[in-house]
C-alpha cells in the first residue's frame, strides 16, 4: 500500500480559474503560465486544465517542445526568450514565439537564416530590471528585429513588479504603465502588459491599461500575488489538495518536548499526531508552531519542527482522533496562501516545491486522496 500523502489536481478549478482571468480581462486573450512544471501540478495537467488559453507560456524549451508532442497545436511563448543561437531553429520548426530582452537574443536572430517566419515578444524594462530594453533604447531594438528576414509579429510586452498593490510607494503600475507608453511610442504591435495581478486588478485599471495579451499564473493555480486579498476574494479555487494521515499518536504531560530541538514543550497533558509528511515532501521545514492543518475536518496546528518524512500536529480539538485520522495540509478548506504566510513565504514556492515522491492524482473539488 502506497504512503498516505497525497496531491490532487482539481483540472476542473483550473477550468473555473482560466474562466476568472478572461472575465477580469474580457478583450484579452490569453496565455495560461505553465512554467516551473505548471507550478507543480505536472505539465501534461495544465495543458489538460488549461486547453480553453488562447497559448501556453513557460521558461523551458524542452517543455516547449513537449507540449507540441503532447498535442499542443495553439500558440506557445517562451517567456525568458532563447538561450543559444541553436534554439532559433527550434522556434521555426515547431512554430514557438519567444520573448526577446536582449542585444545577444537579437543577435542570435541576425545570424540565423529562418527558413519559416516566427513570432517575437520584444520586452521593455519599465523599472523591474530584471529582463528587457529601458524605454529610450526600446525602439531601436524593435528597429533591429523588424529588420530581420522571417520576424513576422512583434507584441511589445512588460512585467509589473507590483501589480498586486496598485499605489506601491517605490514603483506603481501607473508609473510603469507610463513608462511603457513613453518608449513603445508609434511602434506598431499588439500589446502584452499584464500578470496576475494586472488582470486582477484590471477593472480599476482599465483606463489606463490596454492589453492584447494577458499572462495570468499564480491565479490560475487558486494563489493570490498578494496585495491582502484572499483567492476567495477573487472568486478563485484551489488546484492542488496535499493530504495525508496520521501515522501515530503519542500522549503528551506537562514538559515533554515534541521533535528535533525539543522546541515544543506541552503545557499540559495532551494528544499530538505524526504525520506523513516532511520537508522532502515539499512542506516547508520552516513552519512554525501554530501553522494551520486540518485533521478530520477540524481546524488545528503544528507543533514541533518539521522533518524529512513527518511532522506533528496538536490533536487537542479533534474527537475520537485515531491512527488513519484524515489530514489536509492546503487546498480544499484550507487556503495555501494562508499555510504558505504563516511559514514566512508565498503560496508560489509550495506549489513549485512538491517533491516527485509524492503521489499525485486526478480529482474534482471536493473529491481527493
Amino acid at each position: 500500500m502506497p504512503r498516505p500523502l497525497c496531491a490532487t489536481i482539481h483540472l476542473d478549478s483550473m477550468q473555473h480559474n482560466l474562466a476568472r482571468a478572461r472575465a477580469c480581462a474580457p478583450e484579452a486573450r490569453v496565455w495560461a503560465v505553465v512554467k516551473a512544471n505548471a507550478y507543480g501540478h505536472g505539465l501534461e495537467r495544465g495543458m489538460k486544465g488549461f486547453t480553453l488559453a488562447d497559448g501556453l507560456a513557460l521558461i523551458e524549451t524542452e517543455n516547449a517542445l513537449r507540449l507540441r508532442e503532447l498535442g499542443w497545436i495553439k500558440p506557445i511563448l517562451l517567456l525568458e526568450g532563447i538561450f543559444d543561437a541553436s534554439d532559433v531553429s527550434l522556434l521555426a520548426e515547431h512554430n514557438i514565439n519567444s520573448t526577446v530582452h536582449s542585444l545577444e537574443q537579437i543577435k542570435m536572430l541576425e545570424y540565423t537564416q529562418l527558413y519559416r517566419p516566427i513570432d517575437v515578444h520584444l520586452k521593455m524594462n519599465t523599472g523591474m530590471n530584471r529582463l528587457g530594453f529601458k524605454p529610450d533604447d526600446y525602439a531601436a531594438a524593435y528597429k533591429r528585429l523588424r529588420a530581420i528576414k522571417g520576424i513576422r509579429n512583434i507584441t511589445l510586452m512588460t512585467h509589473f513588479a507590483n501589480a498586486d498593490e496598485l499605489e506601491h510607494p517605490r514603483l506603481g503600475v501607473a508609473e510603469q504603465v507610463e513608462r511603457f507608453v513613453g518608449g513603445a511610442q508609434g511602434l506598431e504591435g499588439e500589446r502584452s502588459l499584464s500578470n496576475s495581478g494586472g488582470v486582477l486588478h484590471q477593472a480599476v485599471l482599465q483606463a489606463e491599461l490596454h492589453n492584447d495579451w494577458v499572462r495570468p499564473g499564480i491565479m490560475l493555480y487558486g494563489g493570490t500575488p498578494g496585495g491582502g486579498r484572499t483567492a476567495h476574494d477573487y472568486g478563485l479555487r484551489p488546484t492542488m489538495t496535499l493530504t495525508s494521515e496520521i501515522i501515530a499518536i503519542q500522549d503528551l504531560v506537562a514538559g515533554d518536548t515534541v521533535g528535533y530541538g525539543s522546541r515544543f514543550e506541552a503545557p499540559g497533558r495532551m494528544q499530538v499526531g505524526v504525520v506523513a509528511c516532511g520537508y522532502a515532501d515539499g512542506y516547508p521545514r520552516h513552519a512554525p508552531h501554530g501553522t494551520p492543518v486540518i485533521v478530520d475536518g477540524v481546524r488545528t496546528s503544528v507543533v514541533g519542527r518539521v522533518s524529512m518524512d513527518m511532522m506533528t500536529v496538536d490533536l487537542t480539538p479533534i474527537a475520537n482522533a485515531r491512527v488513519g485520522s484524515q489530514v489536509t495540509l492546503w487546498g480544499d478548506g484550507l487556503p495555501i496562501d494562508e499555510v504558505a504566510a504563516a511559514s514566512g513565504t508565498i503560496g508560489y514556492e509550495l506549489m513549485c516545491a512538491l517533491a516527485p515522491r509524492v503521489r499525485v492524482t486526478e480529482g474534482r473539488l471536493g473529491t481527493h486522496g
